[in-house]
């Protein structure tokens, strides 16, 4: 099994973690009530973690980032694939229009 996600806000591994299920991924949950140790253990290492198969490593790590992408306003051409901020109602490099996808 394969590290996939970690973060401090255990609401966003959750919803990783439900995102990844309903997919069909299998996710194994690490660390869910390690924050206890904080100051014996350092604080990076009680984060919740999630856990996958390593096989279903490259689609997981697709679906974050579409999360991650979605979350920060980012979009992806439906024409040539271009990542595009969320401020840009067109792609910049084919001129799509983003409200045609």
């Amino acid at each position: 099994m394969i590290k996939i996600f970690t973060n401090p806000n255990a609401f966003l591994v959750a919803n990783v973690q439900n995102l990844l299920s309903l997919q069909g991924i299998e996710v194994v949950l690490r660390n869910e009530f390690a924050s206890g140790a904080t100051g014996e253990l350092s604080f990076v290492d009680v984060w919740p973690e999630l856990w996958i198969e390593e096989w279903q490593k490259d689609r997981a790590t697709e679906i974050i980032k579409s999360m991650e992408n979605e979350a920060s306003g980012v979009w992806s051409c439906c024409s040539c694939r271009e990542e595009n901020e969320a401020s840009f109602e067109s792609c910049w490099q084919c001129g799509q229009d983003r409200a045609d996808w």
